[in-house]
């Protein structure tokens, strides 16, 4: 069977007959978006957990643990040493101070250029330089070096030599490799080393995030199924972007709410804009002049944060106040952080600060729920009871509260409030620790992407996916196989052959299947269907294609159909064919036609098993090529319906021709057996 591009549900189906294969060519893709993580916990889980601790002496509400200052946070840059900021945000990144330093970033901005430019002799150079710093020890070469080594970009692939070097690197503080590091023993079951790692980058990770109601902003999905995902990143050209200049618009015309929209914006970095702390706190103070409530809170937490302005808690309370009798129950949280530390107040008042997190808790605010769980589980202002820390903390996590996800996972890890499960734990830790500060890398690949500069992004999502972001391992993929050679794709001797470049989408689909991508999976199992990139394995097509259909993609239901109807890989049955068929037109509804055609397919096999139709709908395959290219320069190009009414014309009489002939011949037979015997005996009266 001939290799081709189009995914295998398309390829079966022109096997029905010509017209099916016409119709076909409009089919919009099935719905191929990968699963969200849900946490479910059994009676299991929630059994047999101590509900206190007493091991720390802090039960007494006047000697608390101390409270993390969620006001005082570091740096990106504090937080995610030897990152690449500098190169892609050199206005927010402190200036290399080191003759190491600055020779690495000069050799990452090599890596660069090479895959702008196309030459893969500054590629070349880079890699010497990176190597020659990573023999001196320096931690942060040593990561970059592991990442080569990893993916196989100028020097023989090695998974040994990249996990050395990302160990030594690690050691050393470079957090990247940590995250490499905790993702190879998470793929390989070995939770209790991922486990450690993990939940040390999370906790890293916490200390990151803002304290206000902020909103939560997954990675970019570049491509949907097998197209591009133009309507969302539409939305993300920053201030490119027609929406953006028609809000700045209104703003600059006096509008009050497209003053603190743009200034949301600019704080929380949405859109496909940078954070800039200056920016929204002008938009903000803009928009409470003309009566805009809502900005008050995030004044009030600039004020505390000092983001863009000098610190001041005094003034963070008197906003966070104002915002509150607005009725905007989240700025109760920030004045229950005040409350507990003790800053813009007279005193600590855990009473009061109890009291504050409850009302935000009453108004469905996660964070009220989330500090609530706090205060219980570490005994400030109320007697320590895990159990009642895990109820809010669930309640919390329900809301999307990434916090509450990492004190979860600690329980986990710990058995306090929850069974302890090594397993569940890594899981929850990986989810919160890939919203640290090394997941700007997505940013820039985005603002990469976006710009047309394709080697660039394909360079960015690769260091992610080896990070073990799963949206990353799509993305990467999904430009190797839109843009071939133009990915700029580096292999072991230069830009990737086309086995390199068939190796590495298969590695990034296989690793993405494994986290849940219902699309990934399905086209490993398309690889292996038509052996693209790897040895064809009707088997291993049928592991995959099963692993979808768990993640209820439809497509792979349809096609364990098609091999329970051709034989292929499964055993031959007609009756799970459709029964695969029927999953997947409840599954989706948007697959009713292909499923009905398919369903016409069984129906002339069982029918007219050695009539000419199916002999011919076994046949097809082999001139698809032919017929594809015709559809393609003559009916699609030319828009020749007339074409396509003779051919639909064309079967459907060779279909009645046969139909007639059959029933003819059937007729003939009921009259011949009607016609009365000279030697029957009448029937008496």
């Amino acid at each position: 069977m001939p290799r081709v591009s189009c995914s295998i549900k398309i390829k079966r189906l022109i096997s029905l007959h010509v017209v099916i294969l016409l119709l076909l060519l409009l089919l919009l893709p099935i719905s191929t978006t990968a699963r969200q993580l849900l946490l479910v916990l059994s009676k299991e889980d929630l059994e047999d957990t101590p509900t206190t601790t007493t091991t720390d002496g802090h039960d007494s509400p006047t000697s608390p643990p101390e409270w993390e200052d969620e006001f005082d946070n570091k740096t990106e840059d504090e937080l995610d040493p030897g990152s690449w900021r500098p190169l892609f945000e050199p206005t927010s990144s402190s200036p290399p101070n080191t003759d190491l330093e600055d020779r690495y970033i000069s050799s990452i901005a090599k890596i660069f250029d090479s895959v702008t430019s196309g030459d893969s002799q500054l590629m070349e150079e880079a890699g010497l330089e990176i190597e020659a710093m990573s023999k001196e020890g320096y931690a942060h070469a040593q990561s970059v070096l592991a990442f080569l080594y990893g993916t196989g970009q100028l020097r023989e692939k090695s998974g040994s030599k990249a996990f050395l070097h990302h160990h030594f690197s690690a050691q050393g503080g470079n957090v990247q490799s940590k995250m490499a590091l905790a993702y190879t023993y998470f793929r390989q079951h070995m939770y209790e080393k991922a486990v450690e790692l993990y939940g040390e980058l999370a906790e890293t990770a916490v200390s990151s995030f803002l304290i206000s109601k902020v909103p939560v902003t997954e990675q970019v999905r570049i491509n949907s199924g097998r197209e591009e995902n133009k309507e969302a990143l539409r939305k993300l050209r920053g201030e490119e972007d027609e929406d953006f200049q028609f809000t700045e618009y209104q703003a600059l015309k006096g509008n009050a709410g497209a003053m603190y929209k743009i200034g949301l914006f600019y704080y929380f970095g949405l859109r496909g804009l940078r954070r800039d702390h200056d920016k929204a706190l002008m938009w903000f103070l803009k928009a409470v002049e003309k009566g805009e409530p809502r900005s008050m809170e995030l004044l009030g937490e600039i004020f505390a944060r000092g983001a863009g302005v000098e610190r001041n808690y005094t003034k963070a309370l008197e906003w966070l106040t104002l915002a509150a009798r607005q009725q905007h129950f989240s700025a109760y949280i920030g004045m229950g952080y005040l409350y507990v530390k003790g800053y813009g107040v007279e005193k600590k008042n855990y009473t009061k600060a109890k009291e504050y997190f409850e009302k935000a808790a009453e108004n469905e605010e996660a964070g009220g729920h989330y500090n609530l769980g706090v205060l219980y589980l570490k005994g400030i202002g109320v007697k320590k009871d895990a159990k009642m820390a895990r109820t809010f903390f669930i309640e919390a996590a329900n809301a999307g509260q990434p916090k509450a996800f990492f004190q979860l996972a600690k329980m986990f890890h710990t058995g306090i409030g929850l069974t302890k499960n090594l397993a569940m734990a890594t899981a929850l830790y990986k989810l919160v620790a890939e919203r640290g500060p090394w997941s700007s890398l997505s940013r820039w690949a985005l603002e990469s992407y976006l710009k047309g500069e394709v080697g660039k992004a394909f360079v960015l999502y690769s260091r992610m996916a080896e990070l073990g972001y799963e949206v990353a391992q799509s993305n990467a993929a999904w430009i190797l196989d839109k843009y071939g050679e133009h990915s700029m794709c580096l292999g072991e001797t230069g830009f990737c052959t086309d086995t390199e470049r068939h190796q590495r989408v298969h590695a990034l689909w296989w690793q993405a299947s494994e986290q849940g991508n219902e699309h990934a999976a399905l086209l490993i199992g398309d690889a292996y269907y038509y052996g693209r990139g790897t040895e064809r394995d009707y088997d291993r097509a049928v592991e995959a294609y099963v692993l979808a259909r768990f993640q209820s993609n439809a497509q792979a239901m349809f096609n364990l159909g098609y091999m329970h109807e051709h034989g292929k890989g499964l055993p031959f049955d007609l009756h799970l064919a459709k029964r695969y068929y029927d999953q997947a037109l409840e599954n989706d509804p948007a697959a009713r036609l292909p499923v009905t055609l398919a369903l016409m397919s069984l129906w002339i096999r069982k029918n007219h098993a050695n009539s000419f139709l199916v002999d011919m709908i076994d046949s097809l395959p082999e001139v698809y090529p032919k017929v594809g290219a015709w559809i393609e320069n003559v009916v699609l190009d030319e828009g020749n319906a007339t074409i396509l009414a003779l051919c639909v014309c064309l079967m459907t009489v060779l279909y009645l021709r046969d139909r007639q002939r059959r029933l003819a011949a059937a007729a003939a037979d009921i009259a011949l057996l009607q016609q009365p015997n000279e030697h029957d005996i009448p029937a008496p009266n």
